[in-house]
């Protein structure tokens, strides 16, 4: 059973105590001089969080994402919100976008005015900002697919387009290896990392055996986040769970270091943005939960995706596969490489975002 709902407005109490945490903030003394090589930057991060205590505004940004279309879909023990933004057209195709981590549903804001003449289905994934609560409190990738499919199922789409990136680009294609005959065509901006820190194919080209070696040199320099959160989640959760300061530094630091802010963050997101992506962490209490797609290693890649799939790769994004490490998973129809754009490229480029889309919609078509 479907049901339109309005998302809960944060109580009132939990506002206050995040304000009081704030200006309880004890900074904390680090070696080597201020700045971003090592982190947050501590000035920065100073300044976000007095803003954040006694200047932003959380109730107007809420009153805006309660402003869209939610519907609450009973898909079993797994309940599942979902944004439907419905086209006019009954006979309207449609779209599945599927945000990742550190981000939300948010991720799309600037995409949905884009896709008005399509149905848009943009699933708060579990464990995440603004999903309902599972018994499970997260969910690995496979399991978030067979949710999201069913959830589909309940509202009648029977084929549609799935684009993603990210933690979503894995739940992609577990809903396309599940259902072939559902998901008519993707649209992906990363090829899963996983694909080549598990049993990577063998008798690689140069170009791939480069991508390979620049792939684990990431993970070396910037990818412990993904160490500790698979590891170690518990005890990480504890300090960004209780620590709004702490959760901003984690968030922060990946918002501008995976954008193409050319390090100024406030480029791509202004102060009030960066904030509400922070705040929807914090007043759902989902930190801990997000990181069950880093724990939960069943579902992962693996196998050839048979759905044509359009790739738009965006240059400032973690780690950019060749298109003939692409061809060994999936069957790559359009390969784009947009001159700007990062990781959260559906809120940095929305135009070249949902260029890709179109043409996964023109390759569903087709097919």
């Amino acid at each position: 059973m479907s049901v339109v709902s309005a998302l809960p407005e944060v109580p009132e109490p939990v506002l206050a105590d995040l304000r009081a945490r704030l200006r309880a903030y004890r900074p904390v003394t680090t070696a080597g001089e201020q700045g971003w090589d090592r982190g947050v930057d501590p000035d920065y991060l100073a300044a976000l969080l007095r803003y954040w205590a006694d200047g932003y505004d959380w109730r107007a940004h809420e009153e805006r994402i309660r402003s869209l279309p939610w519907v609450d879909l009973d898909t079993g023990p797994t309940p599942l919100r979902v944004v439907h933004q419905r086209a006019d057209a009954d006979d309207a195709p449609t779209v599945v976008l599927l945000h990742g981590w550190p981000d939300s549903v948010l991720r799309f804001e600037r995409v949905l005015p884009l896709l008005t003449d399509v149905d848009v289905v943009v699933p708060a994934l579990p464990g995440f900002p603004f999903a309902r609560a599972v018994p499970q409190g997260g969910l690995p990738a496979a399991a978030m697919a067979e949710v999201v499919g069913r959830a589909l199922e309940q509202l009648g789409v029977s084929r549609y387009v799935v684009s993603a990136g990210d933690v979503g680009s894995n739940v992609a294609e577990s809903l396309a290896t599940d259902r072939p005959a559902a998901v008519a065509a993707l649209h992906l901006t990363d090829v899963s990392q996983y694909r080549y820190l598990a049993n990577p194919p063998t008798e690689l080209s140069e170009r791939e055996q480069a991508y390979l070696r620049a792939g684990h040199e990431w993970q070396a320099s910037e990818g412990a986040y993904m160490h500790q959160q698979g590891t170690r989640p518990r005890t990480l959760a504890v300090g960004l769970g209780d620590s709004p300061a702490g959760l901003a530094a984690w968030i922060l630091e990946k918002l501008r270091s995976w954008t193409d802010c050319h390090g100024d963050v406030e480029s791509v997101f202004t102060r009030d943005e960066i904030l509400t992506w922070i705040t929807a962490y914090w007043v759902s209490g989902c930190i801990g939960t997000s990181f069950t797609p880093y724990v939960d290693k069943t579902g992962r890649p693996a196998g050839q995706i048979t759905a044509p799939t359009a790739f738009t790769l965006f240059p400032r994004d973690l780690a950019n596969a060749p298109r003939e490490f692409a061809e060994r998973f999936h069957d790559v129809r359009s390969w784009e490489e947009p001159p700007a754009g990062g990781h959260f490229a559906a809120w940095e480029r929305p135009e070249d975002y949902v260029r890709g889309v179109r043409t996964a919609l023109e390759l569903a078509a087709q097919d």
